[in-house]
């Protein structure tokens, strides 16, 4: 890659970084809009058993259903 190509490359990835981080400035606002209610915060735990626990819970019993559910006896054999 020549001096120009890399050159062009950077400006094109500089631009498109300022204007994300200009159009995601309103959410890192501080002050609160009309009718804004947020409610209480989560606590460690509460946020960790939601994003984390629940999660992996509802996996593990998917793969379960699959796994109980399955209707196939033996897995088949190839034939050669």
């Amino acid at each position: 890659m020549d001096k120009k190509n890399a050159l062009r490359a950077g400006a094109v990835s500089a631009g498109t970084t300022l204007m994300m981080l200009l159009m995601t400035s309103p959410a890192l606002a501080l002050t609160r809009d009309d009718g804004d209610d947020p409610g209480p915060g989560l606590s460690i735990g509460e946020t960790l058993g939601l994003y984390v626990v629940l999660p992996i819970v509802i996996f593990l019993v998917i793969v379960g259903l699959v796994m109980v559910l399955d209707k196939s006896d033996k897995p088949q054999k190839k034939q050669a």
